[in-house]
């Protein structure tokens, strides 16, 4: 399905640490939008919902909806921090062009 590297595994850890409201884990999807034709979203979430891949890695549990999977298959998110920015970074095999800012892919 997805692979973590262990700064994202981190980094998301920390935003569960920091969260106001509970939440079981971290949602990561692929949907119709931004500058190349779909674009990632990412939160917090307190429950899985049918039909979700759930991957666990270090007692985290990342969730995929359905429709998200065949876009995400094999897909590497990273968190990267450096001089100017610091964010997620998503590795995916499934994308035939990225757009500049590396939030959306075609």
């Amino acid at each position: 399905m997805i692979t973590l590297t262990d700064n994202a595994v981190a980094a998301i850890k920390a935003a569960l640490y920091r969260a106001s409201e509970p939440a079981e884990g971290f949602r990561i999807m692929v949907h119709a939008g931004g500058c190349a034709g779909f674009q990632y979203s990412m939160g917090l979430e307190s429950v899985s919902h049918e039909g979700d891949a759930i991957i666990e890695r270090d007692g985290l549990k990342v969730f995929m909806d359905r429709g998200s999977q065949p876009h995400a298959a094999g897909m590497t998110v990273d968190f990267v921090t450096g001089l100017e920015t610091s964010g997620f970074v998503f590795d995916n095999p499934n994308a035939r062009e990225k757009c500049g800012c590396g939030k959306s892919c075609k």
